[in-house]
């Protein structure tokens, strides 16, 4: 009988009210036989969210009393939160018995869950499309310096590019790039966003420490290159002499994969994880600490205060809690003090994603080639030009990222 009665209980517990949006919690309770055990999985029958999306609290209540046992469930709005206390209860005949009160508060969910990721994967790649479009004839130098050896000066060079190919010569490879840095930068900036805010909940502490955030963007900058950095070989094998006839991505790929195997692919994992890693630190590091300086700032807390007051009548741009300027240069900031510290990195990587397997050698025989061939300098071969395309990268990935987040209403994890 006890069974049966549950189950009627909790069937009518869960059947959902016409309206949910306008619920009516009414006082009452259960009274319980004394030699009946009470299973707190019970409290799973009790929704803590309705159809519209509404998050309450339960209040489960235990007295003593003559003759059983009084179970009271309430539901109601209540703030984030979990509360467990005791205290004395009146009993059936107006005796006061011992009771337990449990309420847990049932946080209404922000923004998590696969909604939230997609849309938070979706920000990194936009600013990535964006900001590579925009720096792509830059970018193309850096790949004439670096790949071909060239000798020229930059604007010898901008002038062979025109005269040989035209305007959409500095855009050659673009796609390819796209195809490349939206995914690479999507899984970069959520990686590091979530590997931060795990970092923060296991230290117990409100804020990223600085460790917290270099080691965060080190973790980031690991994990996108090992999912990414096929399609980066394959993009540098296109742009090099003789990439034009292998018949773009597909032909490039099948090529590769027929003449040195799959792994061919991930030619030079070992310098990009080396390069990646403190790329990542610096880049996400040193912009997250500029971001906090400013936020503790009085200009910074009263921009805060301000955009609280306000709340929606502000736009998206008037959302974003750096301004576009500071945003902007805080982005630029980052991405050349990341370059600068991982250049040579780059510039290894690159000449061992070129090497085939006859005449293949280590990172670090490639290294000391480079060096014997052209001296130090030679690492930093194409600096200038990856600085001016890393500066206005950086700052208008961060720029569009930001503003992407609060456009689609991206909530912290």
């Amino acid at each position: 009988m006890h069974h049966r009665a549950g189950f009627n209980l909790s069937r009518l517990i869960q059947s959902p009210p016409s309206d949910p949006d306008s619920i009516l919690f009414l006082p009452g309770g259960l009274f319980l036989h004394p030699d009946e055990t009470f299973s707190p999985n019970f409290l799973a029958v009790v929704p803590s969210k309705t159809r519209s999306g509404r998050c309450f609290s339960k209040t489960v209540r235990f007295g003593g009393r003559r003759g059983g046992l009084f179970l009271s469930v309430s539901l109601s709005d209540g703030n984030e939160g979990y509360v467990r206390e005791s205290g004395d209860d009146l009993g059936q005949n107006g005796n006061k018995g011992s009771a337990e009160e449990e309420t847990v508060v049932f946080e209404k969910e922000k923004g998590s869950g696969a909604m939230n990721t997609t849309k938070h994967l979706w920000s990194g790649a936009v600013a990535a499309m964006v900001s590579r479009t925009f720096v792509a004839p830059l970018e193309r130098l850096k790949l004439e310096y670096i790949v071909r050896g060239e000798q020229k000066n930059l604007f010898e060079l901008i002038k062979t590019i025109a005269e040989s190919q035209g305007l959409r010569g500095f855009w050659k490879g673009n796609f390819v790039n796209i195809l490349r840095t939206a995914p690479f930068k999507a899984i970069n900036f959520y990686a590091y966003d979530t590997y931060r805010n795990h970092l923060v909940k296991l230290s117990g502490n409100e804020e990223s420490t600085n460790f917290e955030r270099f080691l965060a963007g080190a973790a980031a900058g690991i994990t996108a290159t090992l999912l990414c950095l096929p399609m980066d070989t394959i993009r540098t094998k296109m742009v090099a002499p003789g990439g034009e006839a292998l018949g773009g991505v597909i032909g490039v790929f099948r090529h590769m994969v027929q003449t040195e195997g799959f792994f061919s692919l991930y030619k030079g994992l070992l310098p990009s994880i080396v390069s990646m890693a403190p790329s990542g630190a610096v880049f996400y590091g040193v912009y997250d600490i500029l971001k906090s300086a400013y936020l503790h700032s009085p200009e910074g807390r009263e921009r805060l205060r301000h955009m609280k007051q306000e709340g929606d009548k502000l736009n998206a741009l008037e959302q974003m809690e750096l301004g576009t300027i500071r945003t902007l240069l805080y982005g630029a900031i980052a991405g050349c003090c990341s370059e600068a510290a991982t250049y040579p990195f780059e510039v290894v990587r690159r000449q061992l994603q070129m090497q085939v397997r006859a005449n293949k050698l280590s990172a670090v025989a490639t290294c000391a080639k480079i060096v014997e061939q052209g001296g130090v300098p030679a690492l930093y071969a194409g600096l200038i030009p990856s600085l001016l395309q890393v500066l206005p990268s950086a700052a208008i990935s961060y720029f569009v990222y930001e503003f992407m987040k609060i456009l689609l209403k991206v909530e912290s994890s």
